[in-house]
C-alpha cells in the first residue's frame, strides 16, 4: 500500500470500524481529493454507502459576508438528516487558509452558530453514545505546513508519523495505545480532586462521577489523550497556556485564566487579548467543558492545530465551553475552546493528594 491506501485503511475499518450497508458522510475541501479517493475506494470496497461534500476556498467567508438573515439561520436538511441517521461521520480537515475566517463578522458568526446549535446537540448526543461513529483526520496542506513552520513535504511526514502510518500495522499500533492508556483511565476513574501545577499554575478541580474517556486514536486520527469534564463549579485556582492557539482564524498566545467556584473570573492574553475577551461573552465559554492529559509522545513540537497541538507528550490542556456527554459533562456553549500548557519542565498533577505525573510522565 502506498502512505494514503494506509490512511484510509486506517480510517475506514480501525477508527470508524465500518460495516456492510452502513452509511458515511464525508466533508473535507477539495485540496484532500487524493485522501478523499482512496477512502471511498476502501469503503465501497467494503460494501458501506458513502456521500461526501467537499467545500472550495473561501466558501464560509463568502457565506457569512453575503448571506443574509434568513440564510444564515437556515439549516439544509440533508445536513440535519444526516446528523440524526447516518452511521458515521468522516472530517477531513485539509485547508486552503487557516486565517481566512479571521475577519468574518462576529455578529453574524454568532448568529450562525446559534442556528446551529440544534443540530449540534444531535450531534453531541449521537458521538456520546457512538451511535455516529466520528472521526476527525488531516490532509496536508500548504497552508497547514505554513503555520506549523515546515516544509509541505515535512509537514506531511509529520502528520504520517504522528498517525502512526510509518509503523508496520498502523492500527496494532493504535491498540497497543488503547491499552497502554487504559490502565490511566482506570486509575483517574476512581479519583476524585485532580491539581495541575507548573511555573506559573496551580489549578485543581473534581472529576468525582465523571468519566475519563481513552482516547485511542478512534474519534479523532491522531490521537493520544485521556480527558474528561470537572465538575463544572470546581475548578478554582490559575493557569497559565503558555502553547500559541488558532481559533477561528484568530491567534492567541500567553493566555492567564483565574478561576472561582469554577467561572472564569479574569483572564489576560499576551496576543489576542481582545478576540479572547469577545469569545468569553459568548453562553458557557466561562466555564470549562473539558480537562486532559496529552500522551502522543510522536507530536514534540507546536503546529498552532489543535487536532495535533492538544495530544503533545507532555502536556496538558483544558477547554472552555460545550462539555463532552461521554464524560457527564453539563456545560453547554457554542464553543469549545482548548487551550494548551507545557508540563515536561517541573510539571506535576495530582490525584487526591498524590504525586501521579511529573515532568511529562505518568508514575502510575
Amino acid at each position: 500500500m502506498n502512505i494514503l491506501e494506509k490512511y484510509a485503511h486506517l480510517l475506514v475499518h480501525y477508527c470508524m470500524e465500518l460495516k456492510q450497508g452502513e452509511r458515511l458522510f464525508i466533508t473535507t475541501t477539495t485540496l484532500a481529493e487524493p485522501l478523499l479517493r482512496e477512502v471511498y475506494r476502501e469503503a465501497t470496497r467494503c460494501g458501506v454507502i458513502v456521500e461526501h461534500q467537499m467545500t472550495f476556498s473561501k466558501q464560509n467567508k463568502i457565506f457569512i459576508a453575503e448571506a443574509n438573515d434568513n440564510l444564515i439561520e437556515y439549516i439544509n436538511p440533508a445536513y440535519k438528516n444526516m446528523m440524526e441517521t447516518y452511521d458515521a461521520y468522516l472530517v477531513i480537515r485539509a485547508p486552503f487558509d487557516v486565517r481566512e475566517d479571521q475577519f468574518n463578522d462576529p455578529e453574524k458568526t454568532a448568529k450562525r452558530q446559534k442556528a446551529l446549535q440544534p443540530v449540534n446537540d444531535i450531534y453531541t448526543e449521537r458521538i456520546a453514545d457512538r451511535s455516529l461513529k466520528r472521526c476527525l483526520c488531516q490532509f496536508p496542506t500548504q497552508t497547514s505546513a505554513e503555520e506549523a513552520g515546515m516544509s509541505l513535504e515535512d509537514y506531511a511526514s509529520f502528520v504520517y508519523n504522528a498517525c502512526r502510518l510509518n509503523e508496520e500495522d498502523p492500527a496494532a499500533a493504535w491498540l497497543e495505545v488503547r491499552s497502554q492508556q487504559q490502565s490511566v483511565v482506570d486509575y483517574l476513574n476512581q479519583c476524585d480532586m485532580i491539581r495541575y501545577v507548573n511555573k506559573r499554575s496551580d489549578i485543581s478541580f473534581s472529576v468525582k462521577g465523571r468519566i475519563w474517556i481513552n482516547s485511542d486514536g478512534q474519534a479523532n486520527m491522531p490521537s493520544g489523550e485521556v480527558f474528561t469534564g470537572p465538575i463544572e463549579d470546581t475548578v478554582q485556582g490559575y493557569i497559565y497556556f503558555n502553547y500559541p492557539i488558532v481559533y477561528m482564524g484568530h491567534e492567541v498566545e500567553g493566555v492567564t485564566l483565574h478561576v472561582k467556584d469554577g467561572y472564569v473570573m479574569h483572564w489576560e492574553a499576551e496576543k489576542g487579548m481582545e478576540f479572547l475577551s469577545e469569545v468569553f461573552k459568548l453562553d458557557g465559554a466561562r466555564y470549562f467543558g473539558e480537562v486532559a492529559i496529552g500522551t502522543n509522545y510522536n507530536i514534540n513540537k507546536i503546529t498552532k492545530n489543535i487536532l495535533f497541538d492538544e495530544k503533545i507528550g507532555g502536556s496538558v490542556h483544558m477547554a472552555i465551553g460545550q462539555s463532552y456527554k461521554q464524560t457527564g459533562g453539563k456545560n453547554k456553549s457554542p464553543v469549545h475552546w482548548d487551550m494548551i500548557t507545557d508540563m515536561k519542565d517541573g510539571g506535576r498533577i495530582y490525584a487526591d493528594g498524590k504525586l501521579i505525573y511529573e515532568n511529562g510522565n505518568f508514575l502510575i
